[in-house]
């Protein structure tokens, strides 16, 4: 035996004895030397951190087993994991933020300049035709491009209005200029628009060009408002969507995920990437915005594609110039048709004595304008901007591209951090588990929310998105639905878009209607007009008696709809002054 005893020694160590177990990694390596390493670089006070493992009786989230982490640094864990995961989530999705923004930027100033340009362009046309009688003059025009500019940019509201205004008050101004002789009195220019709007459309003073510029402004400027408005709300929305509040449940998954290996000892171990994705899934599930988002995507661009094609703000802009101009030559050329019927229906004015007859406007200062050209594609400048609405819509389309399937994909792009799982390059080394070190034998869930109530880490919540959530997704339905009705020439904001839509089209046949100096189309019927006003009393012997009688039928219908103002500002229209001077 004595013999023997020392030939057993020698064999001892080479018998196999027992396999490693779950936690035998912490077993072996009692130390906390690496764990108190990384805390305290995270600014963990190492008095809150063993230096070799206790037991873990102690611990809520991580297995009881043997621990490096005290209570306190459990909890302190548990809110440093869900900082992280918050941050991971907000920095994935910060080029869909920037994205956005840069374009709502882009696109607001690229509107907001055209409309300068085109109040500019036609300031500085008339200004070298008629001189000081358009700058002294020229509160009309300024007047409608402001209302235009508070249309865009502020109240939304009454559009058609402002264009309706505009016309009448143009008439209002520019009939006494091809009648010096005549004094007109309010109820005579009363009468004057309320015939310009009967439904026969038998007068038409300014030809088809009210329609037409009504057509082209409301359906580019009704687009580029509806447009821009769905690019700030859809950065508005993703900005509060990454800025995720992380449920109970979520906040111990995450723990587990990746505070767990800390408290074991282990930290250099990384957290198998099934295990992540499950994790993260479930985190994100109630969260995302498909299929939104989608949907609103498809908006944005049918929108742009609308923006540069039929309903192009470039061609609209450039075009009001020219539709007015248009107007007032229509309605010099046809002052005889248009003089005669208005006096059939409204009366003769008085006459105004030789003395006080005002003189007509000279030469120099009541030339025809000559031929507005627009210039073609490629001819148009760049803007302040620094593009054109092309090119625009191009670098739209091609960054939208990418922000598809962001929300699908989010976990994916989440478990790609270093500090979340192990790299996919690794997936077949061992991992941490949430137990220990080995592989995530667990099914690996990533789809649709539907999906998730298989998910073996963090089941969905039956409740469905939480109050947050769904105001969120209804943002970016309505603004969805705002794009692609203002992609049909409807403004949602109108009440009488309607009767808007079907006075001109519907919103569908507008192709013909966009190009500046096209053929006239045939007019869309006028509202019905709510009282034909009197002939002219053959007795009157020439006075101008027409205005009473229909102020009294005025009070017996109702009223008009046209509103003028009480007190007439003496503005002289350029074009209309070319009447008075030598053709």
């Amino acid at each position: 035996m004595s013999v023997l005893r020392p030939l057993l020694l020698l064999l001892l160590p080479l018998c196999p004895g027992p396999g490693p177990g779950p936690g035998s990694e912490a077993k072996v390596a009692r130390s906390c030397a690496e764990t108190r390493q990384v805390l305290g670089a995270r600014g963990y006070s190492l008095n809150l951190i063993p230096p070799s493992m206790i037991s873990g009786e102690h611990l809520q989230i991580c297995p009881q087993e043997y621990t490096c982490c005290s209570s306190e640094t459990e909890q302190k864990l548990i809110s440093d994991t869900e900082a992280t995961f918050q941050s991971l989530v907000e920095d994935s999705g910060s080029f869909l933020v920037h994205t956005l923004a840069a374009r709502h930027r882009k696109f607001n100033e690229f509107f907001r300049e055209m409309l300068s340009v085109s109040h500019q362009s036609l300031a500085q046309f008339f200004s070298h035709s008629y001189g000081r009688l358009y700058s002294q003059h020229a509160l009309i025009f300024n007047s409608l491009f402001s209302r235009l500019w508070d249309y865009y940019e502020k109240s939304g509201e009454g559009l058609e209005d402002t264009l309706v205004d505009f016309w009448a008050q143009l008439l209002e101004r520019a009939f006494p200029l091809m009648h010096p002789q005549y004094s007109f009195p309010p109820d005579f220019l009363l009468c004057l628009t309320h015939l310009a709007s009967t439904t026969d459309n038998s007068l038409q003073p300014f030809g088809d060009s009210p329609r037409r510029l009504r057509l082209q402004i409301t359906r580019a400027l009704v687009a580029a408002r509806a447009f821009v408005q769905g690019l700030e709300t859809g950065k508005n929305v993703v900005d509060e969507s990454l800025k995720v509040q992380v449920s109970e449940d979520c906040k111990k998954a995450l723990m587990r995920l990746i505070g767990c290996p800390l408290c074991r000892g282990v930290p250099s171990l990384m957290p198998c990437r099934g295990f992540c994705l499950n994790v993260a899934s479930g985190c994100l599930s109630n969260r995302g915005l498909e299929p939104d988002w989608g949907n609103y995507l498809d908006g944005l661009l049918f929108l742009a594609d609308k923006l540069q094609g039929p309903f192009s703000f470039e061609l609209a802009a450039e075009s009001i110039g020219v539709k007015i101009s248009e107007g007032l030559m229509y309605l010099q050329e046809n002052s005889m048709r248009v003089s005669a019927k208005v006096f059939q229906e409204c009366g003769t004015p008085h006459l105004i004595s030789a003395r006080n007859r005002r003189a007509p406007a000279p030469l120099e200062e009541a030339g025809r304008p000559w031929p507005w050209r627009v210039a073609p594609e490629e001819e148009r400048p760049t803007t302040a901007a620094g593009t054109n609405l092309h090119r625009l819509v191009w670098e739209l389309r091609e960054r939208l591209n990418r922000l598809r399937g962001f929300w699908v994909g989010l976990p994916l792009t989440v478990c790609g951090d270093s500090r979340m799982a192990a790299d996919i390059s690794q997936e077949t080394a061992p991992c941490w588990t949430g137990t220990g070190r080995g592989r995530y034998q667990l099914p690996v869930v990533v789809g649709p929310r539907t999906d998730q109530t298989h998910n073996p880490e963090l089941g969905l919540d039956t409740s469905g998105p939480d109050v947050p959530t769904r105001r969120r997704r209804l943002l970016l339905r309505s603004a969805t639905a705002r794009m692609r009705a203002a992609a049909l020439g409807q403004d949602l904001d109108m009440q009488d878009a309607e009767e808007d839509a079907s006075g001109s089209g519907g919103g569908f046949h507008y192709a013909d209607d966009w190009k500046a100096g096209t053929a006239p189309v045939a007019p869309a019927a006028w509202p019905p007009r709510p009282h034909h006003p009197p002939r002219r009393d053959s007795s009157s012997g020439g006075r101008g008696r027409g205005g009473p009688r229909f102020n009294q039928d005025r009070s017996r219908s109702g009223g008009m709809s046209v509103g003028l103002h009480n007190s007439p500002v003496l503005i002289l229209f350029p074009s209309a002054l070319a009447m008075l001077g030598p053709r």
